[in-house]
């Protein structure tokens, strides 16, 4: 099994030159992959019987998802193997995977707690008592505001350079999974103002927008980190996440009745059956449907 150890290097390498996967992606496929070695190295073969029991393996230690992206990794694996002519038979061409995902309904952030969080995300850039504290307070409301408003995830976010903003048709060109291209508006005037302020106020000159104490981007971590002190500061009981504000943006857009194509397309999602998720989680127009439209509120007992 040396050799296979070997070939896991070689097709991480491909992922990495050639198809161009970001980094969070090689290191799951990493970590994947080590995983599915340290079972194969007490088997003497890359067998149909080897890859049925390490599935049921994975089924039994890890939830749908998980198992799914996990049998997705060691699957194409499989075939750049079979391409390369390293293996003679794929025995994914002979496995039938069958498994359902749980529906997992995404987590929404009232509309109030959002508004109040932002409250005070621009109470803390009033009463900043040093320039430093300003140019802190004012990228971090201007963070708020583009997860909400645009529905960015928190790598796009972090990873978010000045060449991709474009303030004078208030566009912004995000690169997100995949390096798929989508164009973003900056509907809100005042959020393109307090990005011009802040990059007045940096004091250090870097390619990314948001940056931290020492001129680095500031980290999806780092982020994480700030949105949950912000939310608790700001006496939001709910724990909140920046992933929780693109759930919020998608149903919030939905409630307005947007049509799903839309919301697709400013979400970066490749299918739609992505975006679908959120048709399930619209409950607050389905009341107003509900009290609108139905005709037993219209009697009169």
């Amino acid at each position: 099994m040396q050799k296979l150890s070997i070939e896991i290097e070689n097709y991480l390498t491909v992922c990495q030159d050639l198809k161009g996967l970001s980094p969070l992606t090689l290191k799951a496929y990493a970590i994947d992959l080590k995983q599915f070695y340290a079972f194969m190295q007490h088997k003497d073969c890359l067998s149909k019987e080897c890859m049925i029991e390490y599935i049921d393996v994975l089924h039994k230690q890890y939830k749908p998802k998980s198992a799914k992206r996990k049998i997705a990794c060691v699957k194409a694996f499989y075939h750049f193997m079979e391409t390369e002519n390293i293996i003679d038979n794929n025995p994914f061409h002979k496995i039938q995977i069958k498994y359902k995902e749980p529906i997992m309904l995404p987590k929404t952030i009232p509309l109030s707690s959002i508004e109040t969080i932002l409250k005070y995300g621009y109470q803390q850039y009033k009463y900043a008592n040093s320039a430093y504290q300003k140019q802190v307070s004012l990228r971090n409301i201007i963070i708020l505001e583009l997860l909400f408003s645009t529905g960015m995830r928190v790598s796009e976010i972090s990873n978010l350079k000045l060449e991709n903003i474009d303030l004078k048709s208030n566009n912004i060109y995000i690169f997100g999974k995949g390096s798929k291209e989508r164009i973003m508006c900056i509907a809100n005037k005042e959020i393109s103002l307090l990005i011009k302020d802040y990059l007045e106020s940096r004091r250090f000159n870097s390619k990314y927008l948001f940056i931290n104490k020492i001129g680095n981007n500031y980290s999806e971590q780092s982020i994480r980190n700030m949105v949950n002190a912000y939310a608790k500061a700001a006496g939001v009981e709910l724990h909140i996440t920046p992933h929780m504000f693109r759930h919020t943006f998608a149903t919030a857009l939905l409630d307005e009745d947007v049509n799903l194509r839309y919301i697709q397309q400013l979400l970066g999602h490749s299918s739609i059956v992505t975006t679908q998720i959120y048709t399930h989680i619209s409950t607050n127009k389905i009341r107003q449907i509900l009290e609108d439209k139905h005709p037993r509120n219209r009697f009169n007992l």
